[in-house]
C-alpha cells in the first residue's frame, strides 16, 4: 500500500477526537479528550455521560438502551442516541453510528434555541466522520459545511474550528495541500481546545511528510507527541506513532519503522482503535515486503482484511487487496494476483456506485428543472395564441361594422360597395393567414414538446439501467460469497462447541481419577492398617483376656468412624452444607474456565435465596443451565451477565448476553426454548425475551415463591440421586 494513501485514513481518526470532545454548554471546559459532554438540565443524560466519560463505557452502553425504553422527552432521546453514536463510531461500526445520529437528528425537535443548534453541529460531524471513514469524501464535505452554517449562527467557536478542521482534511485528500495547511493552521489559533491543537498538529506533519520536508514534520509530530503525553490520549499516541514511522520509512529507515508500528499497534489493540489497527497492521505489512519478507506481510494484510471485512470499510479493503496482489506478483503467483485485483475493483465499483446515486440524483433535479422550462413556454405559447385569438375577433367586428355601412350605402354607391366587398375579402384573407400562422406554432410547440420529454426520458433511463445492471452482477456475486462464508462460519461453530465439550469432560475426569486416590489412599492408610491390627489381636487372644476385647472393640469404633467419615466426604461438599448459590457460582466458574466465557454472577439477598425451597433451587439451576447452553451453542457471546433477586416473595431470574442476538417474532421454538417454558410454567412464572439482531439477548424470568421459606434436608440416597441428576443435566 502506499505510504500517502493510508496518510488518508490517519486523517480521518482526528475527528473522533473532536466529536467526542465538542462541547455543547459553550465554555464549560477547556479540553476533553475523547469524551463527549452533555447537554445540561438533564439529569439522566448527564450520568450516563459522566459514566462513559469516567470510562465504563459498557454499562454507559447498556444503560443508554434501558433510557431509549423508558417514558423520556425528545430531547433526552435525541442526547441518548448521540452517546450511542459516540460509542459505535470509537469501534468504526459505521452502520450503527450514522443509525443512531440520524435518531439523534430526528428527535432534536424542540423550539430553536442554541442548545438544539449545537447538537445539529454535533451531528453533522459525525456523519461527516462516518462517510469520511467510508471514502464518501462529497458526502462528508456536505455536512462539514452545513456544521459551520450551524456553529457560525450562534458563535460556537469549539464546534467551527472542528468543522474547519475537517474541511482542511477534505482539502488534504483532495491535494490541495496549501490550502489544507491555511486551515490547519487556523485552527492552531484555537487555544481553548488540546485536542484540536493535537489534531492540527498531526496533520501538519503529515503535509509537510508529503511534501518531503522531514525535519519540520518531525518538529510538529514530536509537539503532538508531548501533547498526547499531557493529555494520557492514547489514540493521539497511535496517530503521532504511525506519522514517525512512515517518516522512517521514507528515508529508508525499516527497523526504525517496524518499531514505531508495532508499538503503535500494540496501543491500537489495547484501546480498542480498530480503523487505527487495521492502517497499523498495513503499515509492518509494508515494511515486511521492503524486507522481502512476503510471509509475514501476507499474514499481518490477512489480519488487516478479516477487520476491515468486519467493519464495513471499503476504502481499507480495496488498499488492502491491491498489497497482497502486488505480494502475489512478487511471488510470481500470477493467479492468486488476479484474484486479488479481481477483488479490490469490486470494492472500488461499490464505492463508485455509491457516488453514482449522488449523481443520478442531480441529474433528476435537472430533468425536474427542464420539465419546468418546459411548462413555461407552454404557458408563452397560451398567451401568444389568447393574443392573436382576440386580434381576430377585433377584425370580425370591424367586419361587421364594414358590412353594415356596406348595407347603409347599397344604393348609393355600387362602385363603393364593391371596394368594401374587396376590403372584405382582404381580411378574410389576413384572417385566413393568422390562422395558418396558430396552426404552425402549434405543431412547432408540440415538436419541442416531444423533442425535450423523449431527450429527458433517455438521460433518466440510461444510468438507472448501467445501475440496475451492476446491482444485479453485485446481488449474485454476493449471495455465492454468504453461502461460501455461511458454510465456513458452520464448520468453525461445530469445532469450537466439540473443543468445548471435550474439555468439560476432561476436567470431569480428572477430578474423578483425583477422587479415586484420594479414597484409595484413605482405605489403605486408615482402615487398613486398623483392620490388621484386630486381625493380629483377634488370633493371640485368650478366652480370659477381657482388657484386649475392650480394646479391640474400640478399634472397631474408629474404625467406624473412619469409614463414615469417608463416606461423608464421597458428597459433594457444596450439597452437604446446603449452600444454593455457592452450588451455583462453582458452576458458573466451572463453564467459564471450560468456554473462556466471561460470566457475572449477581445474587440478592443471598441467605434468603439459600433459605428457598429446595425445589425450586434445582429448576432455577436448571434454568441456568439451559440458558448457558443455549448462548455457547448460538450466541456467539463473550460475555454473560446472571442477576438473581428475591423480592416480595418473588424470585427474578434476569439473564443478559452480548451475541449475536436473534428476531424473536421469526424465531423458532426448539427443544432447549421448549423444556424452558415448561419449568417456569411447572412453577407458575412467567418470562420475556428481548432480542435484536447485532444487539445481544435479554431474558426476564419471575417465580413467584408462594409456599414457606424451609428447604428440606437433603440426605444419603436422594442427595446423591439429585447430584447425579444434576451432572446429567
Amino acid at each position: 500500500m502506499e505510504i500517502w494513501f493510508r496518510r488518508l485514513f490517519l486523517l480521518l481518526f482526528l475527528f473522533l477526537s473532536f466529536a467526542l470532545q465538542a462541547q455543547i454548554e459553550g465554555k464549560k471546559k477547556a479540553f476533553v479528550s475523547k469524551k463527549p459532554v452533555p447537554i445540561r438540565e438533564d439529569k439522566n443524560t448527564l450520568a450516563l455521560y459522566d459514566l462513559y466519560n469516567k470510562g465504563e463505557e459498557k454499562k454507559a452502553y447498556k444503560k443508554a438502551h434501558l433510557i431509549l425504553k423508558s417514558r423520556v422527552d425528545n430531547r433526552a432521546l435525541a442526547r441518548t442516541n448521540l452517546l450511542l453514536a459516540y460509542y459505535f463510531n470509537k469501534r468504526a461500526v459505521i452502520d450503527s453510528s450514522i443509525f443512531y445520529t440520524n435518531q439523534a437528528l430526528k428527535y432534536n425537535t424542540a423550539v430553536n434555541d442554541s442548545l438544539k443548534n449545537r447538537l445539529f453541529s454535533l451531528g453533522y460531524n459525525l456523519l461527516a466522520i462516518n462517510y469520511k471513514k467510508r471514502g464518501l469524501l462529497n458526502e462528508s464535505k456536505k455536512w462539514h459545511i452545513k456544521g459551520i452554517e450551524v456553529s457560525q449562527k450562534y458563535n460556537e467557536q469549539n464546534l467551527f474550528y472542528t468543522h474547519t478542521h475537517g474541511l482542511a482534511q477534505t482539502y488534504s485528500e483532495l491535494g490541495d495541500y496549501n490550502n489544507a495547511l491555511k486551515l490547519f493552521k487556523q485552527c492552531l489559533e484555537y487555544k481553548a481546545d488540546s485536542e484540536i491543537i493535537l489534531g492540527s498538529y498531526i496533520n501538519i506533519g503529515d503535509l509537510y511528510s508529503k511534501l518531503k520536508d522531514y525535519e519540520n514534520a518531525n518538529i510538529f509530530y514530536k509537539k503532538g507527541k508531548i501533547l498526547c503525553e499531557k493529555t494520557n490520549n492514547n489514540q493521539g499516541r497511535v496517530i503521532v506513532l504511525l506519522g514517525l514511522g512512515e517518516n522512517y520509512q521514507l528515508q529508508n529507515k525499516p527497523q526504525e519503522a517496524l518499531k514505531m508500528f508495532q508499538e503503535a499497534l500494540s496501543i491500537a489493540d489495547k484501546s480498542e482503535l480498530n480503523q487505527l489497527s487495521i492502517v497499523s497492521r498495513s503499515s509492518i505489512g509494508d515494511v515486511y515486503i521492503s524486507q522481502k519478507k512476503y510471509q509475514d506481510a501476507k499474514l499481518i494484510f490477512s489480519e488487516a482484511l478479516q477487520k476491515s471485512v468486519h467493519f464495513g470499510l471499503l476504502q481499507n479493503q480495496s488498499s488492502i487487496y491491491d498489497e497482497l496482489r502486488k505480494i502475489a506478483i512478487l511471488q510470481d503467483d500470477y493467479k492468486s494476483a488476479y484474484s486479488f485485483f479481481e477483488k479490490s475493483t469490486r470494492v472500488k465499483d461499490s464505492i463508485y456506485n455509491l457516488q453514482k446515486i449522488k449523481e443520478i440524483n442531480e441529474l433528476e433535479v435537472k430533468y425536474k428543472t427542464a420539465q419546468k422550462q418546459k411548462e413555461i413556454e407552454v404557458l408563452k405559447f397560451e398567451n401568444e395564441a389568447k393574443k392573436l385569438a382576440l386580434a381576430n375577433q377585433e377584425e370580425a367586428l370591424e367586419n361587421m361594422l364594414l358590412q353594415e355601412e356596406i348595407s347603409k350605402k347599397n344604393n348609393e354607391n355600387t362602385i363603393l360597395a364593391f371596394q368594401n366587398s374587396s376590403n372584405k375579402k382582404r381580411n378574410e384573407i389576413s384572417l385566413l393567414k393568422k390562422d395558418q400562422q396558430l396552426k404552425t406554432l402549434e405543431i412547432d410547440q408540440q415538436k419541442k414538446i416531444r423533442f425535450f420529454t423523449i431527450a429527458g426520458f433517455l438521460v433518466f433511463l440510461i444510468p438507472i439501467t448501467g445501475l440496475l445492471f451492476q446491482y444485479y452482477k453485485r446481488l449474485k456475486a454476493q449471495r455465492l460469497l454468504n453461502i461460501k462464508q455461511a458454510e465456513i462460519s458452520s464448520q468453525k461453530i461445530d469445532g469450537i462447541l466439540k473443543e468445548q465439550e471435550l474439555e468439560l469432560i476432561k476436567a470431569s475426569i480428572s477430578g474423578q481419577d483425583n477422587e479415586r486416590q484420594r479414597i484409595s489412599q484413605e482405605l489403605h492408610d486408615s482402615i487398613g492398617g486398623n483392620l490388621a491390627a484386630i486381625k493380629l489381636q483377634v488370633n493371640h487372644l485368650s478366652a480370659s483376656d477381657f482388657s484386649n476385647v475392650q480394646k479391640i472393640s474400640l478399634q472397631l469404633d474408629e474404625t467406624y468412624q473412619q469409614v463414615r467419615s469417608i463416606s461423608h466426604s464421597l458428597l459433594p461438599k457444596k450439597f452437604s452444607q446446603n449452600k444454593f448459590l455457592e452450588v451455583v457460582d462453582s458452576y458458573l466458574k466451572n463453564i467459564s474456565e471450560a468456554s473462556q466465557l466471561k460470566i457475572a454472577f449477581i445474587p440478592y439477598p443471598k441467605k434468603e435465596i439459600n433459605e428457598l425451597n429446595e425445589d425450586i433451587q434445582i429448576e432455577v439451576f436448571k434454568m441456568i443451565q439451559e440458558l448457558l447452553t443455549n448462548t455457547i451453542k448460538h450466541a456467539k457471546a463473550s460475555e454473560v451477565e446472571i442477576q438473581l433477586n428475591y423480592i416480595e416473595n418473588i424470585l427474578n431470574l434476569l439473564f443478559e448476553d452480548n451475541g449475536i442476538g436473534f428476531e424473536t417474532e421469526n424465531h423458532s421454538k426448539g427443544i432447549g426454548f421448549i423444556n424452558l417454558e415448561s419449568r417456569i410454567h411447572k412453577l407458575k412464572g412467567s418470562f420475556v425475551i428481548d432480542s435484536k439482531l447485532k444487539r445481544g439477548t435479554i431474558v426476564n424470568i419471575e417465580i413467584p415463591v408462594l409456599e414457606p421459606k424451609i428447604k428440606a434436608k437433603v440426605k444419603g440416597i436422594d442427595l446423591k440421586n439429585q447430584l447425579d441428576e444434576l451432572k446429567s443435566n
